[in-house]
């Protein structure tokens, strides 16, 4: 049986605030893993210029359904160790 796929919800955020933005929303994310107890605890914050940064979190292909709807992220891929 092969490994369950892991797809990467992505949060975009813009603007001179946006790594502040991005950190802030992934510790919210931190929370959500934890009072749903997820099965995986990735969480990562990039910054990809100084005004575009992104917070992102892992999920198993089964749980991302429920999480999509629940939190409603920009985009998604997926995820590559």
């Amino acid at each position: 049986m092969e490994p369950e796929r892991k797809l990467k919800l992505i949060w975009d955020f813009k603007g001179p605030d946006a790594n502040i933005t991005a950190r802030h929303h992934a510790a919210h994310l931190r929370d959500f893993i934890h009072i749903n107890k997820l099965s995986m605890e990735i969480v990562k914050v990039e910054e990809l210029s100084p005004a575009h940064s992104i917070a992102s979190m892992v999920v198993a292909d089964s749980e991302m359904p429920s999480v999509r709807d629940a939190l409603k992220p920009h985009r998604g891929q997926v995820y590559e160790n």
